[in-house]
This record gives structure tokens, C-alpha cells and sequence, in this order.
């Protein structure tokens, strides 16, 4: 291995380990004010916002959710959550594929962490880059759509790992699209025998209430 790779490698661990530093600061701040704090992780086009959207409406009455959504550019998706929790704030990574710990502290200064129950992390849009990263979060949730394909599980195996639920949305377009179930099931289960997956669909409503009892039920622990 030449020296630049070997300092590369060095650089890598590193900032890793100051993320993962930064990670449990925001833990402790989270357990210090009773928040309970979901990183949501999943692809492009998923259907992540449309689920929080669904989801804020849900909880609406019953929790009061906060929201830090992830993207490249725009604030787009804040702008659409905003019609269901004022506390809610983009962060813009520009080139970077993923939050980082210290961005989310940065995002603490946005919300008001003393009247939260809940805040959801949307991640950036991203099945691989995400996952390695630490964000102070108490759950992970890996997110998969029909419309990418029953292959995703096999390909993208470190997302299931490292998953405590793992959800697959757009199943109301099941009939329509090329997606085979039993091969989705079965290589994820090769994966983890263990991980719970609902199904779930923003048009047909179906498994948004057990998605949400989901989330309430880590709140009991």
C-alpha cells in the first residue's frame, strides 16, 4: 500500500471518529430533553417525504415531531413538511452524500429540542453513503420502494444490517410494476432473519398505522 493511500485511509478514521464523537453528544442532548430521534434512510424518489408527510398527520394531536430533512440543494421537502410541524429545518450537504453528526447538532440550534417527542432524520437520498454514518440517532429505518426493483436487498446489504425496521413503500403499484416479492423476502432474510419490515403505501394508506405504532412503541421503551 503506497504512503498516500495509507494516509488517506488515516484521514477516513479520523474524521470518523470525530463524527462518531459529535454522534454521541447528540444522543446525550436527545436523552437529556426525552427526544426519541429516527434516521430515515432510502433512495431518490422512495417516497421518504411523502411518508413523513402521511406520518406528521398521524401523529398530529398524539406527539409533537420535529424534522431535519437532508438534500443537495433546495428547500423543497422542508417547505412541504412545514404545512405539518413548525419544527422543521433543511440542511443542504451541496456535493456530500449523506448527514454528518455535525451537521445535525447544527440543526439542534433550528428546532426547539425541549418541546419535541419525536424528530425524524430524513437523510439524503442515498442507499449506501448514509449507513456508515453515526448521527446520534436511537433507530435506524432503511427504506426501499417497489418501483427500484425486488434486487435492492442483495445489492445494497449494508442498509439491512444496519436497519432496526426496514420499510417497503409503493406497494400499491405492485400490480403494475416488475417486482417479485419472494425474491425481495428471501434475500433479505439471507441478510437478517430478524428484521421486521412493514409494507407500506401513501395512496392506499396501507401500514401507515403500524408504521406509526412502530415509532410510539420506542417511545414506551
Amino acid at each position: 500500500m503506497s504512503e498516500q493511500n495509507v494516509m488517506e485511509i488515516q484521514v477516513v478514521e479520523n474524521v470518523k471518529k470525530i463524527n462518531d464523537e459529535v454522534a454521541d453528544l447528540n444522543r446525550a442532548s436527545l436523552n437529556r430533553h426525552g427526544v426519541l430521534c429516527v434516521n430515515l434512510m432510502g433512495s431518490p424518489g422512495c417516497g421518504k417525504t411523502t411518508l413523513l408527510e402521511d406520518t406528521l398527520k398521524k401523529l398530529s394531536g398524539a406527539m409533537t415531531v420535529g424534522v431535519l430533512t437532508g438534500d443537495l440543494a433546495t428547500t423543497r421537502d422542508a417547505r412541504r413538511l412545514a404545512h405539518y410541524t413548525d419544527q422543521v429545518a433543511q440542511i443542504n450537504t451541496g456535493r456530500a452524500c449523506h448527514l454528518e453528526a455535525n451537521q445535525i447538532r447544527k440543526g439542534f440550534d433550528l428546532l426547539d429540542l425541549a418541546a419535541l417527542d419525536l424528530l425524524i432524520i430524513e437523510n439524503v437520498g442515498n442507499l449506501i453513503c448514509p449507513v456508515s454514518w453515526d448521527l446520534g440517532q436511537h433507530a435506524r429505518v432503511g427504506m426501499f420502494s417497489v418501483t427500484e426493483g425486488d434486487d435492492k436487498p442483495a445489492k445494497h446489504p449494508y442498509i439491512v444490517l444496519a436497519s432496526d425496521l426496514v420499510l417497503l413503500n409503493k406497494v400499491d403499484l405492485l400490480p403494475y410494476v416488475t417486482f417479485d416479492s419472494d425474491r425481495f423476502y428471501a434475500d433479505l432474510r439471507s441478510i437478517r432473519d430478524d428484521l421486521e419490515v412493514i409494507q407500506t403505501s401513501a395512496i392506499s394508506g396501507e401500514g401507515l398505522d403500524k408504521w406509526v405504532s412502530w415509532i410510539r412503541s420506542l417511545r414506551d421503551i
